[in-house]
Formats: C-alpha cells, structure tokens, sequence
C-alpha cells in the first residue's frame, strides 16, 4: 500500500479518493473489498445522525470529525459505482452542482426572491419542473419512505398545504387528535389489532399536524419529550431507592406520587 498512497502532512479530497481506491484494490483491506452498499447502508445513516449530535452539542471539532465519516460513506459507495463503470465522484459533484444551479433561478436565471418564503417557493416549482411532477402527489410520493416517520410525516403535510389541503388554524388540527382519539379508544374497545394500529398511526400523524401549525419540528420536540422524561425517571428512581421503594413491587399511585415529586423538583431548577 505504501507504493500506491503517498503519505503527506496534509491531505485532500484527491486524496481521500485514492486511499478508498487502495482499500478496495486487491491486496488492501479485506473488510472493504466486501461491503456493499447494501451491507453499509445502516452505516450512512448512522455517521449522519452523529453529525446531528455534534450539531446539537456545539462542537465544531466533533463536527469536523463526524463529516469526515459521512463523506467517507459518500466516497465508498461512489467507488462501488466506480469500479462497475457506473459513475465517478466527479459525477455526483457534476450533478448536485448543476442541480444547485436549476433550483436557483432566483440566483442564476430572472426569478425574483425579495425573502425567503418567495426563494423557497422559487426552489419549490424549479424542483417540480425538474423532476417532472405535475401534481403534488407526485411531490409527496418523491419524499423516502425511510425516513424517521415524524419527519416524513410533517413533510407530506406541508407538500399538501402548499394547495390549500390544510386546515385555517391550529383549532382545527387540534380537533381533528381529539376525533382521532375518539376513534382510537373505539377500536381499542372492540379488540381489533389492525384497526388499533390504524387508528393509533392517525392519531400520530395529528400530532404531527398540530406540531405544523405552532411551528414544532416534531422529531426534536419528541426527542425532547424523551429526555424529560428520562430526567424525571431517573429522579424518581433515586428517591425510590432512598426511602427504600421497590419500584417493581409498587403500586402505580405510589409511583405517581414519586414522578409528581420529581416533576415538581425538575421543574424549579
């Protein structure tokens, strides 16, 4: 390998390539040589998320890091391509540019894009025409279905806002969790698992359309709800232990009791 990398001080994106290229080769690592996009897949979304991480943590050295993962993963499944004579990384550099360029005629053509809400309806259309959507079906049928269901969720919503298909305010969304609620605890009643999860998904997806309206992302909001709730728990099993509570052997309005008290404590600090 020492014959076919150069070693430097400092390297660059040639470079990362070329090591890639090393590590597939025959000869270089036999981990590498057999992964698939397939098999990484998992991978990608995982050295995505602790980019987010890193985000949400403010760290710019952790941030650096952590896009060096992502663009390996970008760098390897390009090589898997390349080798087959599909495609090269200058390609997906070629197309995301020119890409970059179509869904920009506020920048590069005569549309005009006074803020931001106009160069997103700008982006918006340049995307329809690109894709050769005619209805906005077609728009929310091009958001992947891997992705989180929260997210999917509220960007489907906003593709059939954006014709009208919404409701006039939050009162409305709000009225629609109470109707699908309703509807929950009748399929609850009748025992019927299909039906419980159906009714169960809709009533997710109002959450997700009340978080539209009062400008929630519902993914971090529910992350949030996540570690509240972790925080509270937590306290409460310190208290349990000191005043010597089995949780497992308690009643559920002892427990309360205890995850009031904590609220409480959390709450004021």
């Amino acid at each position: 390998m020492a014959q076919e990398f150069v070693f430097k001080d400092k390297y660059n994106m040639d470079d990362l390539i070329a090591i890639i290229k090393v590590l597939r080769a025959p000869g270089g690592c036999p981990w590498d040589r057999e992964q698939t996009h397939e098999s990484i897949k998992k991978n990608f979304i995982e050295e995505t998320y602790e980019v987010v991480e890193a985000i949400n943590k403010n760290s710019a050295d952790m941030l650096r890091e952590e896009l060096g993962d992502v663009l390996l993963q970008i760098v390897l499944h390009t090589e898997m391509e390349s080798e087959k004579g599909s495609f090269t990384f200058d390609d997906v550099a070629n197309d995301i540019v020119q890409k970059l360029v179509v869904r920009h005629p506020h920048v590069f053509g005569d549309v005009v894009a006074n803020d931001t809400a106009e160069a997103l309806n700008s982006w918006d259309a340049a995307k329809l025409k690109s894709k050769g959507q005619k209805t906005q079906t077609e728009s929310m049928l091009s958001v992947p279905r891997e992705l989180p269901a929260l997210m999917r969720a509220q960007k489907i919503q906003h593709k059939a806002a954006k014709i009208g298909f919404d409701w006039d305010n939050a009162d409305g969304a709000v009225d629609k969790l109470y109707e699908e609620i309703d509807e929950l605890k009748t399929a609850m009643e009748q025992g019927k698992k299909a039906d419980i999860e159906d009714e169960f998904g809709d009533v997710l997806f109002s959450c997700v359309n009340i978080a539209r309206f009062i400008d929630v992302d519902s993914e971090e909001a529910l992350t949030a709800a996540s570690d509240k709730f972790m925080s509270r728990f937590s306290l409460v099993e310190q208290m349990a232990n000191e005043q010597g509570i089995d949780m497992k052997n308690s009643s559920i309005q002892e427990l309360d009791m205890l995850w009031d008290k904590a609220k409480k404590i959390k709450n004021a600090e």
